[in-house]
């Protein structure tokens, strides 16, 4: 009835992938070799973090994916998660903010709840900006929902204590309009720029999409990769999948 709507209003509307799954993983993923390597070592804790912990190593709470549209944050995401054979839950920002004051707040909490009944686990926030703006800088109502979102985000990255094998991942393509509480030591203080693929990316990228379609002897990658300049892993992504639609049709 009512009750229960109210009641599920609040809940996470968080994806989860389960560990099991068939899963992405870093060879999935090309043109971003910095990136996969700065990343290797949330794979290393999230396989061994008794080997940090002995060491007293601080672990990454939270790891700030920068890049444009098309650059694969949400593939380099679901791949370390793949990689270390664990749960992901993936949700977008703007999920959380509704009309409605302390939705957001609501549904923060229960993600993190959900994420540590899981661990070791990952969460996955894409677009942080539309939660994560500087606070203050709203207009209507609107901003408060937003800054309580933001707040319940720190407290619960806040909250972790150090046995807590949850990573949060969280992707933008606008950094310069982040809250600065977001950034600072023991939350998104890990920071990887993802950026349109160079032309050896370009082929790597182009290798793994067209991977198991039968391609022509006239077709060279490398060449392909030359005049695809400025292209981000999703336009190419796209043109290796238009080209099979084309040759299906034929």
């Amino acid at each position: 009835g009512a009750n229960n709507q109210a009641f599920s209003f609040g809940r996470s509307r968080a994806r989860l992938f389960p560990a099991n799954r068939p899963s992405v993983t870093f060879d999935d993923v090309a043109g971003v070799e910095e990136a996969k390597q700065e990343l290797n070592e949330v794979v290393d804790f999230l396989k061994s973090r008794e080997k940090f912990q002995s060491l007293g190593a601080r672990i990454p709470r939270g790891v700030l994916l920068i890049g444009p549209p098309g650059t694969g944050k949400t593939l380099l995401a679901r791949a370390i998660a793949g990689e270390a054979g664990v749960p992901f839950f993936s949700i977008s920002g703007s999920e959380f903010v509704e009309m409605f004051v302390g939705v957001g707040a609501s549904r923060v909490r229960d993600l993190f709840d959900q994420a540590k009944r899981n661990t070791p686990c990952i969460i996955f926030i894409d677009e942080i900006d539309a939660v994560g703006r500087h606070r203050g800088a709203g207009l209507g109502g609107s901003h408060d929902e937003r800054e309580q979102t933001l707040n319940q985000i720190l407290t619960e990255m806040d909250g972790f204590d150090t046995n807590t094998s949850v990573i949060v991942l969280a992707a933008t393509n606008r950094p310069d309009i982040l809250d600065p509480a977001l950034l600072r030591p023991g939350r998104f203080d890990r920071r990887v720029i993802l950026d349109r693929p160079d032309i050896n990316g370009r082929t790597a990228i182009l290798r793994v999409h067209s991977n198991g379609k039968p391609l022509d002897e006239a077709v060279n990658l490398e060449v392909l990769a030359k005049q695809t300049a400025g292209f981000s892993g999703a336009d190419l992504a796209n043109l290796v999948n238009e080209a099979a639609i084309l040759a299906a049709r034929r």
